[in-house]
C-alpha cells in the first residue's frame, strides 16, 4: 500500500531514514526571558534663537513578547535539547527631540505541531498548539517608560519626572509533544505493530524477532485512495505493569490521546504456547485505564494478526475462542503483516470510520452555531 513516511527529528517522504537520524525527544525543558521596556528620558530644548525651551524628552520603547509557534517542518523536540534559554530583545530608551526609543523585537520559537505548554512554576497548562502556524504568547514584554514631555501641565512647564520601563515576564515551561494521528496502535511488544505500519505504508521502523524493538513512536501515512489517507502512530509495545514503569512503561501513551480509534493488535499464534492472547488483551486494557480514562474508553477495533502462521481453521477456532473470553463487541480484523493479507480491507474500513466521526462532529458544530444564531451557522457542511 503506497503512502509516506515519517522519521523523527526531520522528513523523508517514502525514503529510508539516514543513518544519523535524529533521536526522537518528546519532553523538554525552557526559560523564556521577554525584553524589559526601554527608560523615559529627561531632557529639555537647547537651540539657538529659541528663547523658551520646555521638556522634549521621549518614551522609552516597549520590550518584545515571546511567542512559540507551531511549525510542520518540525517533528520532534530534539532542537531544545541545547537551545533551552529565550530572550526576546529590550527596548531602547528614549532620547532628547520627543525621540521614542526602538521597541524590542518580537522572538519566535518554533515547535512541533501538537506540543502542550505547561508552566512549570504554577503548574497550569498555558496553551497547545495543534494547528500549523498557531501562535501562542508565553510572556509579555516590558512597556516602556515616559519620557518628561509627558509630564508637562500648565502648572508645572518644565517638569524633571520619568518613569522606568518595566522588566519584562520570565516563565519556566515544560514542552511536551502529543503526536497528531489518526490511529494508533497499542499491543504487547513483537505483537506485529511495527510489520503492520510498515505494510500499511511507507514508514520503516525496525523491526526484529525480540522484545522492545521499537523505542520512540513512529507515524506512517496510509493511503488508501484518491484524497483518502489518515495518519497511523505505533508506539513502544506495553507490558503487564507499565503503568508502574515495567517494560519503557507508558511513557509513550501521552502520543495516542489525540488519536480518533485504536487498533488493538494481538499475535494470534504466540511463540509461547502458554501465553493466552486473551491475557494479552486484557492486561493492555488494563494499562490504558490506569494511565488514563478517556484513553481507554476510545474506539477500540481488535487486530488479529500473524494469521499466515496457521491454517484457516486453527484461525477461525483461535478467534472463536479469543472473542468469547473476551465479549468482544467491537469490529474484529484478521491480518498478517508480513504478508499484507487484510491489511487493504483494515484501511478501507479504518478511512471510512475516521470519515463518518468528522461527519458527526460537523453536524454537532452546525447544531451548535445554529441553536447560538450565529449567521455562521448557514455553512455548508462537507458530505
Amino acid at each position: 500500500m503506497i503512502g509516506a513516511s515519517f522519521y523523527p527529528g526531520t522528513l523523508f517522504w517514502g525514503l529510508s531514514p539516514p543513518a544519523n537520524a535524529m533521536k526522537f525527544i518528546d519532553e523538554a525543558t525552557i526559560s523564556v526571558q521577554a525584553g524589559n521596556g526601554g527608560h523615559g528620558c529627561l531632557s529639555f530644548r537647547r537651540e539657538k534663537f529659541i528663547a523658551k525651551g520646555g521638556p522634549d524628552g521621549g518614551d522609552g520603547g516597549h520590550g518584545g513578547h515571546v511567542y512559540l509557534v507551531a511549525d510542520p517542518a518540525v517533528n520532534t523536540l530534539a532542537d531544545f535539547r541545547v537551545a533551552r534559554q529565550f530572550k526576546a530583545e529590550s527596548g531602547q530608551s528614549g532620547a532628547g527631540r520627543n525621540k521614542t526609543g526602538k521597541s524590542g523585537a518580537d522572538l519566535e520559537v518554533n515547535v512541533a505541531c501538537g506540543t502542550v505548554v505547561h508552566d512549570i512554576d504554577t503548574g497550569e497548562l498555558t496553551g497547545d498548539l495543534t494547528a500549523a502556524g498557531q501562535r501562542l504568547k508565553v510572556v509579555e514584554g516590558g512597556r516602556g517608560g515616559l519620557g518628561n514631555t509627558r509630564f508637562k501641565s500648565s502648572i508645572n512647564r518644565a517638569p524633571r519626572k520619568t518613569t522606568q520601563g518595566t522588566q519584562g515576564e520570565s516563565r519556566h515551561l515544560r514542552l511536551e509533544l502529543k503526536l497528531l494521528a489518526d490511529v494508533g496502535l497499542v499491543g504487547l511488544p513483537n505483537a506485529g505493530k511495527s510489520t503492520l505500519i510498515r505494510s500499511m505504508s511507507a514508514a520503516k521502523p525496525k523491526v526484529a524477532d525480540y522484545p522492545f524493538t521499537t523505542l520512540h513512536p513512529n507515524l506512517g501515512v496510509v493511503s488508501v485512495g484518491p484524497l483518502q489517507s489518515f495518519v497511523m502512530a505505533d508506539i513502544p509495545g506495553l507490558i503487564e505493569g507499565a503503568a508502574q514503569g515495567a517494560g519503557l512503561g507508558i511513557q509513550f501513551l501521552r502520543h495516542l490521546q489525540r488519536t480518533r480509534l485504536l487498533l488493538h493488535v494481538v499475535d494470534i499464534a504466540p511463540l509461547d504456547t502458554d501465553e493466552d492472547p486473551a491475557v494479552a488483551v486484557s492486561s493492555i486494557q488494563k494499562e490504558l485505564q490506569q494511565y488514563s480514562g478517556e484513553l481507554a474508553g476510545k474506539p477500540r477495533w481488535l487486530v488479529i494478526n500473524k494469521t499466515d502462521l496457521l491454517v484457516s481453521d486453527e484461525i477461525a477456532a483461535a478467534r472463536e475462542d479469543l472473542l468469547n473470553k473476551l465479549s468482544w463487541q467491537a469490529p474484529v480484523f484478521e491480518v498478517s503483516a508480513v504478508t499484507g493479507s487484510g491489511t487493504d480491507k483494515l484501511a478501507q474500513a479504518v478511512m471510512r470510520e475516521l470519515e463518518q466521526v468528522a461527519h458527526a462532529q460537523d453536524e454537532s458544530l452546525e447544531a451548535e452555531l445554529s441553536a447560538s444564531g450565529d449567521p455562521s451557522s448557514s455553512r455548508t457542511v462537507a458530505p
